[in-house]
């Protein structure tokens, strides 16, 4: 029986663009950032124990990091395994994306294998390691790095994968233009990967993401399934949050009256603001809409406010006298000019950021971790300029021509899954 936690709708522009502030720009993620409650951590002493995994294959020894001389992580985190792996067996194959495996410390869940990934597009994964779900955190406004006592390896084996290629220290030149083929190009990855770490052969596989991997995690997902032979193992189900899933204008704008309605507070909106907002989503069709359509169980497809856009319901295809969200955006700015649509609640001063992550404002910040020589060595990184979220297009001209997933490939993953899971952190602006 496949078992489906409520499906909400939340999802986030549709884009590639890479670093562009303006609100009707914004890209799927850069990413959800943090909307999310952060990792609670622990400064209590915690012996580590003995890997409850080993490699027999000598080239693992290659990718293996010494959990305590990890640059400013002041504690034993314990093994893990990292580099660049191709995602072929192409002895020519130049393009190579980066991973980091850490295993469970729980020796009650060592059949199991989580597979995560960032947003974007181009988003690096490194980012949800160390300050989300990864073993050590380094939040915020912190001094040094900590323990996550709510780590993801607390009950899984983790592989934390900075693609599609052109992401963070990934390497080879971005040729796909959809999501069957970053499928095909990770699903290569797993193989390669599987060869080396062959003793996670077999494992329980899950798929999880956020932002951007809403596109990502379910058509890897739908691509393992239709190709059951690809990679051995035994995939499981998925799990995304704040995820983009579908259309902007059903995810993005039309949520966005309310959304402004239930934050006026903390946005800074007047009531002559929110007077105006309301006759705009009473004349475009968005008043309501949420209480209306958005119900389980559903009664069909969801009606499109036809009034609201030109084309695509798409960020480019909204009339500018229907766009909610960018007249929310622009408020709020101006309120607070260190309004940050990932951390609704921010304000000065700017909290220093250790990944140098670009917010909603020009943010610059260093030195970035991952950029230090130090560091890259003791990952096994190349020794290159890494962004948080790339500077060039991972799909080929920006646009990553697939069809959103609940448009498409989603109700066959859900049907072919023992558990999906799709949730939202609630707070963040750029996903409903």
């Amino acid at each position: 029986m496949v078992r489906i936690l409520p499906l909400l709708l939340s999802a986030s522009i549709v884009l590639a663009t890479a670093r562009v502030r303006s609100p009707r720009q914004f890209s799927a993620d850069r990413h959800l950032r943090m909307g999310t409650t952060q990792p609670q951590t622990s400064h209590a002493r915690v012996v580590h124990k003995r890997a409850t995994i080993s490699f027999s294959n000598p080239k693992a020894a290659e990718y293996l990091v010494d959990g305590t001389k990890i640059p400013d992580v002041e504690f034993d985190v314990g093994p893990s395994w990292s580099g660049l792996m191709p995602i072929s067996g192409n002895a020519n194959e130049t393009r190579k994306l980066f991973f980091w495996f850490w295993p469970t410390t729980n020796q009650e869940h060592t059949d199991d294998l989580v597979f995560w990934t960032n947003g974007g597009p181009g988003c690096s994964s490194l980012e949800g390691l160390i300050q989300e779900n990864g073993p050590f955190v380094w939040p915020m406004g912190t001094a040094k790095p900590i323990r996550n006592q709510w780590a993801w390896t607390n009950l899984s084996h983790v592989l934390w994968v900075e693609q599609p290629v052109g992401t963070g220290f990934s390497q080879g030149i971005p040729n796909i233009t959809n999501e069957d083929q970053l499928a095909a190009q990770f699903a290569g990855f797993l193989a390669q990967f599987l060869q080396v770490f062959s003793e996670l052969k077999g494992k329980n596989f899950y798929a999880a993401g956020e932002s951007y991997a809403g596109f990502y995690v379910p058509y890897i997902a739908n691509y393992l399934y239709k190709h059951p032979k690809a990679v051995d193992l035994n995939l499981k189900g998925v799990w995304i949050t704040d995820p983009s899933v579908s259309y902007d204008l059903v995810t993005q704008y039309i949520p966005a009256l309310g959304f402004a309605q239930k934050w006026k507070d903390v946005l800074g909106l007047n009531s002559t603001f929110l007077a105006n907002l309301q006759k705009i989503g009473n004349k475009c069709g968005f008043t309501d809409y949420s209480k209306k359509y958005a119900t389980y169980p559903p009664k069909g497809k969801l009606p499109l406010p036809s009034k609201a856009y030109n084309g695509t319901p798409n960020y480019s295809g909204i009339k500018d006298e229907c766009a909610v969200w960018d007249m929310v955006y622009e408020a709020a700015i101006t309120v607070n000019p260190n309004f940050n649509v990932y951390r609704i609640f921010d304000v000065w001063p700017v909290l220093w950021d250790v990944l140098g992550f670009p917010g909603s404002f020009n943010n610059q910040q260093s030195p970035i971790y991952f950029n230090r020589t130090e560091v890259q060595d003791a990952i096994h990184a190349p020794r290159i300029n890494w962004d948080e979220c790339s500077s060039i297009d991972v799909f080929v001209n920006g646009t990553d021509k697939s069809v959103p997933v609940m448009l498409s490939i989603m109700p066959n993953v859900i049907e072919k899954s023992e558990r999906t899971v799709v949730m939202h952190g609630g707070i963040n602006r750029t996903m409903y």
